[in-house]
């Protein structure tokens, strides 16, 4: 006998999201030993490309968590595209992520109108594809070894 309700709570959230942690961390030798670690956290990774005006040409955002850097966002203004900036931009994004701070792998997800062929032409391989993601869409996942 439960009562199911909907609706945003933030105690709540915290709440579910402290005991999965736990259940996890029980459950996974390699989450254990993340605890208390460097690694445990993720660290904010962003980088900005600015226009002579100072106006922003592109930029990617991201973090890196547990020996990965995951990709959140990687945009480059229409005028500057096929100038390399994204190349540039995603290239430092790897170096920082494996010079500064240990990753060893790179992950992003894109759309199929996105920019799928811009990774791969980076290095990146397809690992998940998810169909009409929204409806007629199709969202690609991509991992990259980095090193």
């Amino acid at each position: 006998m439960f009562r199911i309700e909907a609706g945003v709570d933030k105690e709540r959230r915290d709440l579910l999201r402290a005991r999965l942690r736990e259940t996890n961390t029980a459950a996974s030798p390699v989450l254990a030993a993340l605890r208390g670690t460097p690694g445990e956290r993720e660290t904010p990774l962003h980088l900005w490309a600015l226009d002579t005006a100072g106006g922003l040409a592109g930029g990617l955002v991201g973090h890196t968590w547990a020996t990965w850097l995951h990709v959140t966002y990687l945009w480059v203004d229409a005028a500057h595209r096929g100038a390399g900036l994204g190349t540039r931009l995603l290239a430092e994004a790897e170096r920082i992520a494996a010079t500064d701070r240990g990753c060893t792998a790179s992950r992003l997800e894109t759309w199929n109108f996105q920019a799928p062929d811009f990774y791969r032409k980076q290095g990146y391989e397809v690992v998940c594809v998810i169909p009409d993601y929204p409806p007629g869409i199709t969202e690609y996942t991509l991992t990259k070894r980095l090193g």
